[in-house]
């Protein structure tokens, strides 16, 4: 009785090596570098610095749009240990500490308002 032959695999054929015989790897086993080396053009720190402000700047910018989108619309937010609420986003404080909700839909229930630590968010979503 033949045993059934198990789901086929699927094979990678790898490229040619550089001697033309082998398949992948150099015969003295030295792997080609990714890319070629450039050297690295220093630039001056200020600039640097000034291009991470621009980038935090740009990031929070976009945060603070994302809070102004949310005001009033349903979301749903993920907390630690994988925890989903969901509830009407009314407003933050002035330190972005807390979001101000209601309707706060809980595994155990249903809060009417509720502050919640924004420490306490892994990420949130919303429909626009």
């Amino acid at each position: 009785m033949q045993t059934p032959l198990a789901t086929p695999v699927p094979v990678l054929r790898l490229p040619r090596g550089p001697d033309g015989l082998n398949r992948g790897f150099a015969p003295d086993g030295h792997r080609a570098p990714l890319k070629p080396e450039v050297p690295e053009v220093l630039e001056p720190p200020e600039s640097r610095e000034s291009r991470e402000q621009q980038a935090r700047a740009s990031l929070r910018e976009r945060y603070l749009h994302s809070l102004l989108a949310m005001v009033g619309r349903q979301v749903c937010f993920t907390l630690h240990e994988g925890v989903q609420v969901i509830a009407h986003f009314g407003a933050t404080d002035l330190d972005v500490a807390n979001f101000y909700v209601s309707q706060l839909q809980t595994p155990i229930g249903v809060q009417a308002e509720a502050l919640l630590r924004c420490s306490d968010i892994i990420s949130y979503t919303f429909k626009p």
